[in-house]
C-alpha cells in the first residue's frame, strides 16, 4: 500500500488535507495527514450520493475492501441501503445481546398500559399475565424467545378448553413482544408466527336474553322471588336502569344524587364505567325507592353490595344465580335485560340516541363523547314510562297502548308513549 510520503510529497505538514486513492468502482482509501488510512466506498442510493465507511488499513487488507465494496454494491442492486443496514445489524447485535427477560418487559409494558384501564379490566390483564404468560415465559430471555416456545405456552390454555382464552393471552403477548421491540429489548415478535397454529375457536355464544313476550312471566316470578331481599333488589335496579351488572355491584352511596326530589340521578365514575367516561343515569320512583332500600340495609357502609369476598363486593355470580334459580338456566342472564329493555324501547319507538345513551353505549361522536348528560330530561321520562312498564309486569297486569314518536330528534317523551304512562298511572291509583 502507498506510503503517506509518496502522496504528500514535498507538501508542508500545515498544509496537508485528506486525499483520496482511488481503487475502482468507487472504492478508495482516505488519507489522513495523521497518518491514518480509511476504506470508502462512495455510491448513489436513490439519488442521492453517500459514502459508507468499510474499516482501517491494514485491518481491512485490499481484498476484504473489495469483498466489502461487492457485498454493498449487491445490497444497493437489491434495493437495500448498506449504510441503513449496517444501522439496523447493529441494532440488532445489540438487542441479542440484552439480559431481558420476559417478566421484566411484561411488567413495564404493564406498568405503561395499566393507567388508562379500568381497574376491573386491569385485575383481569394482571391475572391472564401472572397465571398464563409468565410461568412458562416470565425467566427466559426475551430477545431468544422463539415462536415453538409461545405456541407451547398457548397450547396449555387450549388444553383447558378455552381457546378464546388462548387468543386473548397471545395478543397479549404479542403486545408485549411489540413493546420489547420498541423498547429496544428483543428484536421481533415471534408471537405473530403463532397465530395460524391456534385451534379454531367455538362458535361466539351470546349471552341468552328474553323476548319481549317472555319477559312479563319473568317480572312475575322476579317479584316472587323468595331468596336474599338484596339480591332481587340488585335484579330489579338492574332492570329499572338499563346498567351493567358491574355498575350495580360495585354501586356506591356517594353516586347518588337528589333522591328526595324529582331529579334523581346515579352518576357512575368514569373509573367504574366500561368507555372510561361518566355514566349519569336518571332514577324513576321505583328506581329511586329501591336505592332507598339498598341504602337502608347496607347501613353505615359505603357500597350498597358489600360482602365478604377478594373484591369486597356481592359475588358476580350471585345475580345470574338468582336468575338460574327462577328457572332460567341457559334462557336468560342479567346481561340479557339490557337487550330485552332496548328492544321494547325501540318497538315503542323511542328514540333511539336515548336508548343507546342509557345503555352507556357510545358511537364515536364528539357530541357524544364529551356531554355525558346528553338527552337527560328525555332519558328520565323514558326510563318512568320503563319502570313503570316494568311495574305493571311485576304485578301482574299487561300495559297496553301503543308509542308512536312524531319527532325522533326532541327532547320530550312522544305522546302517545306519555298517554300510556298516564293510563298506568291511573290504573295503578
Amino acid at each position: 500500500m502507498m506510503r503517506l510520503g509518496a502522496v504528500y510529497g514535498a507538501v508542508p505538514a500545515a498544509e496537508r488535507r485528506p486525499r483520496k486513492v482511488t481503487d475502482s468502482e468507487g472504492l478508495y482509501i482516505l488519507l489522513h495527514p495523521s497518518g491514518s488510512m480509511l476504506w470508502r466506498l462512495a455510491y448513489r442510493f436513490e439519488g442521492k450520493q453517500k459514502v459508507l465507511a468499510l474499516g482501517r488499513y491494514p485491518d481491512v487488507s485490499l481484498p476484504k475492501a473489495r469483498k466489502a465494496a461487492v457485498d454493498a454494491r449487491a445490497l444497493i442492486a437489491d434495493g437495500y441501503d448498506p449504510s441503513v443496514e449496517r444501522k439496523r445489524a447493529k441494532v440488532r447485535a445489540k438487542t441479542a445481546a440484552m439480559d431481558s427477560t420476559f417478566r421484566v418487559v411484561a411488567d413495564a409494558w404493564f406498568k405503561a398500559r395499566k393507567v388508562k384501564w379500568v381497574e376491573s379490566y386491569s385485575d383481569r390483564l394482571r391475572s391472564r399475565l401472572d397465571d398464563d404468560l409468565l410461568p412458562d415465559l416470565g425467566d427466559m430471555k426475551i430477545a431468544a424467545i422463539e415462536p415453538v416456545e409461545v405456541l407451547a405456552c398457548i397450547r396449555k390454555i387450549e388444553q383447558r378448553d378455552a381457546p378464546e382464552m388462548a387468543r386473548r393471552v397471545l395478543q397479549m403477548a404479542g403486545n408485549i413482544f411489540r413493546f420489547g421491540v420498541a423498547t429496544g429489548q428483543c428484536p421481533r415478535n415471534p408471537a405473530a408466527d403463532v397465530r395460524d397454529a391456534l385451534a379454531s375457536p367455538k362458535p361466539v355464544k351470546h349471552r341468552p336474553a328474553l323476548k319481549p313476550g317472555e319477559l312479563p312471566e319473568f317480572m312475575r316470578r322476579l317479584a316472587q322471588y323468595d331468596g336474599a331481599e338484596r339480591t332481587r333488589l340488585g335484579l330489579e335496579l338492574v332492570a329499572h336502569t338499563m346498567v351493567r351488572t358491574s355498575e350495580v355491584r360495585f354501586a356506591h352511596r356517594d353516586e347518588f344524587e337528589g333522591l328526595d326530589g324529582q331529579q334523581a340521578l346515579w352518576r357512575i365514575p368514569a373509573a367504574r364505567m366500561k368507555m372510561r367516561r361518566d355514566h349519569l343515569v336518571p332514577l324513576s320512583p321505583r328506581a329511586v325507592e329501591i336505592v332507598k332500600r339498598l341504602l337502608v340495609l347496607a347501613g353505615n357502609k359505603p357500597l350498597l353490595f358489600d360482602a365478604d369476598t377478594k373484591s369486597g363486593v356481592m359475588s358476580e355470580n350471585t345475580l345470574i344465580y338468582a336468575v338460574y334459580r327462577m328457572g332460567y338456566h341457559s334462557r336468560a342472564s342479567v346481561h340479557g335485560l339490557r337487550s330485552t329493555a332496548s328492544t321494547i324501547l325501540n318497538e315503542h319507538e323511542f328514540n333511539r340516541d336515548w336508548i343507546e345513551m342509557q345503555l352507556a353505549h357510545i358511537e364515536g361522536s364528539v357530541r357524544s363523547i364529551y356531554n355525558a348528560a346528553e338527552w337527560i330530561s328525555g332519558r328520565r321520562l323514558m326510563m318512568t314510562w320503563w319502570s313503570t312498564y316494568l311495574e305493571h309486569l311485576m304485578a301482574g297486569r299487561n300495559p297496553d297502548g301503543t308509542v308512536h314518536q312524531e319527532a325522533a330528534n326532541e327532547d320530550r317523551l312522544p305522546e302517545a308513549a306519555a298517554a300510556a304512562l298516564r293510563r298506568m298511572e291511573d290504573a295503578r291509583s
